[in-house]
């Protein structure tokens, strides 16, 4: 059991924000937060194990001064994302939750108040509010940049098109009796497909709401992480084929995937993509392109194809 530190206890927010964090240092977050909030609102920060003694202090200080209820919890053992929310949300008080990532920062100074109107208003059980990018990055960021303003960084407008397809729990504000009823697995473990998973299993039963609310993703990665990520996060994937098989379907990696499981030594194709995407001197457009075909190949391998249904001649001719 985890020993909560709580500063400036209030005993009924309409609002619980809730940040977990491992090797990040949410400080600059919590200011942002601590000046957006009013009498409703209280802060919840969650260090999934990364046991960092001088942020850790930080963050205390922090909220011991700001005056708006802020409760740390700080684990000892690194349990895992979906185990992390699901202890963020049973520490929180308040009927709605909102999921913030470490290193995501609200756009502006109406964030939480946008949130909060939309939820006074009772037009919604979920919302997502999306994101953006930094307009500029340090070179070796560029890559991980462009991957999400080509595939995530959307509009409401276009987001809904797709209902639970563009939904993550970067920037997710949820009833906390959805999550009663429906906690993120933590059988998912690592990194990926935990938030997309849930998002599948509960946004046909509630009313799902995609709002243009961005936070800006400020932790990008180097190449060599993303591709890290990538690589292990081949079980949660195919843990989320399995679960959703229609909604996967609609994806453009499965379809990827799918195309390339059907072709023999296919993997050989990965040394030299990882070799495109590695190179600074390559245009990022060809190293976004590389980058996508390597994670679809990699996946191809290391995913349970046997639950993936066989591409039809007229599919692979149109």
């Amino acid at each position: 059991m985890i020993s909560p530190h709580t500063y400036n206890i209030n005993p009924a927010p309409k609002l619980s924000v809730l940040v977990p964090y491992y090797h990040d240092d949410p400080s600059d977050l919590l200011r942002a937060l601590i000046a957006q909030s009013s009498g409703d609102v209280e802060i919840l920060l969650y260090d999934d194990g990364t046991a960092d003694a001088e942020v850790n202090k930080r963050l205390q200080n922090i909220a011991k001064t700001g005056g708006v209820p802020v409760t740390l919890l700080f684990a000892a053992k690194n349990m895992g994302r979906s185990y992390a929310r699901n202890s963020l949300q049973a520490a929180a008080s308040a009927p709605w939750l909102l999921f913030l990532d470490a290193d995501m920062m609200p756009e502006d100074d109406e964030f939480l108040t946008r949130y909060s109107a939309v939820i006074d208003d009772n037009s919604a059980d979920i919302i997502f509010g999306g994101f953006t990018m930094p307009e500029r990055v340090e070179p070796q960021f560029e890559l991980h940049r462009a991957f999400s303003a080509d595939s995530d960084c959307l509009t409401a407008e276009q987001r809904s098109a797709f209902g639970p397809k563009y939904v993550c729990s970067s920037n997710l504000a949820v009833r906390s009796a959805i999550l009663d009823a429906q906690p993120f697995d933590t059988a998912f473990t690592g990194w990926g497909w935990e938030d997309s998973e849930w998002a599948a299993r509960v946004a046909g039963k509630h009313r799902l709401l995609h709002l243009d609310n961005p936070a800006v993703h400020l932790g990008l990665e180097s190449t060599d992480t993303m591709l890290k990520r990538f690589a292990t996060s081949g079980q949660n994937y195919d843990r989320f084929v399995r679960r959703h098989p229609d909604l996967a379907e609609t994806l453009s990696l499965f379809k990827a995937m799918r195309i390339l499981s059907a072709v023999p030594f296919q993997g050989l194709m990965q040394a030299p993509l990882k070799l495109v995407v590695k190179s600074a001197v390559m245009p990022i457009g060809l190293r976004l392109k590389a980058l996508k075909l390597w994670r679809a190949s990699w996946y191809a391998e290391t995913c349970d194809a046997t639950h993936i249904r066989p591409l039809e001649l007229t599919e692979v001719v149109t």
